[in-house]
């Protein structure tokens, strides 16, 4: 059976498993001030195939969940009329690669393609201007696109755990937007050098990358709103003294390094301390290489803040 709910000017179409070759009868209907937004839900059918055919109207859907069935491949035909698609879910799928025409989706705004076999993503991603979610955890994927950071300029969040990443694109630093980025279990051997632009990241983590990732970034210390930071189980020998300067910064994951610097003495007196241990070793560091970071990381110093977080 069928059913159609409205909810606020959204219809929402469900399926049985013995009706789903006549979606689109009932998607149609108007109410006052033009035509409904349609959400509609494949997920869970053990679907092997879409049954879209060409006498349905995707031009008012909303969301599509194709989640949790035996999909290999996604037509591009079907991704080109979903001109007004927010929210596209397939994760949990088969799919190896993601169509081309996913550049036509202007509008789309949170893009679920986890747990499938995925091995790169196309170019094309870059047209999803309006895309502040994306989700690409559990997949095979070596490296993202090199221009991914900047096109994508209101990603807010970018899950891209659990694949095999040896590096993040140079242009990830220009996702100026960036509030949670996820990179945990990959084979990271670095982070871009000027990661410190995301001065808006909130969360950032980057544990379990394990023997790769064995340093961190100087400009780590210009990210001005991060809040949560997890390095754990990675091969850091020594943070950089700039993360004294993260003034904001309330939880630090360190444990499974082989951590030096700070010694264990201070890391054992907790966060607040740690970090005004880093931030006086800066200030003492005559480096003219370091002289311009001096500069703008005394901006966000420490010495003043008082607050004792949580170190754990």
């Amino acid at each position: 059976m069928m059913m159609v709910n409205h909810d606020h000017g959204m219809m929402k179409v469900d399926f049985s498993r013995s009706n789903i070759e006549h979606f689109g009868r009932h998607n149609t209907q108007e109410e006052e001030g033009g035509v409904m937004h349609a959400v509609v839900d494949l997920k869970n059918m053990s679907l092997g195939t879409l049954p879209l055919t060409s006498n349905i109207n995707l031009g008012i859907v909303y969301k599509l969940d194709i989640s949790k069935n035996n999909l290999q491949v996604i037509p591009e035909s079907l991704i080109t009329r979903l001109l007004n698609i927010r929210v596209l879910d397939v994760h949990s799928n088969l799919l190896r690669t993601i169509p081309k025409s996913i550049g036509c989706l202007s509008k789309l705004k949170t893009m679920n393609i986890s747990s499938n076999l995925l091995q790169s993503l196309p170019k094309s991603i870059k047209n999803c201007k309006a895309l502040e979610d994306l989700n690409v955890n559990f997949n095979q994927l070596s490296k993202l696109p090199d221009n991914i950071g900047f096109e994508l300029i209101n990603l807010k969040k970018l899950s891209v755990n659990s694949n095999r990443l040896a590096f993040l694109p140079s242009s990830a630093s220009h996702l100026a937007n960036l509030r949670h980025l996820d990179a945990r279990l990959n084979h990271l051997e670095s982070l871009p050098k000027d990661i410190g632009n995301l001065i808006n990241l909130e969360i950032l983590n980057i544990s379990q990358n394990f023997r790769y990732l064995d340093t961190l970034p100087y400009s780590l210390g210009l990210m001005s709103s991060l809040v949560e930071l997890d390095i754990s189980h990675n091969n850091i020998t020594a943070l950089p003294d700039s993360m004294g300067c993260l003034k904001r910064l309330r939880k630090l994951h360190l444990e499974a390094n082989p951590l030096v610097s700070p010694p264990p003495e201070v890391v054992e007196l907790g966060l607040h301390v740690m970090k005004e241990y880093l931030n006086e070793k800066m200030k003492r560091q005559n480096s003219p290489k370091k002289t311009s970071w001096i500069r703008k990381l005394t901006t966000y110093g420490t010495s003043s803040h008082r607050t004792q977080p949580n170190l754990s």
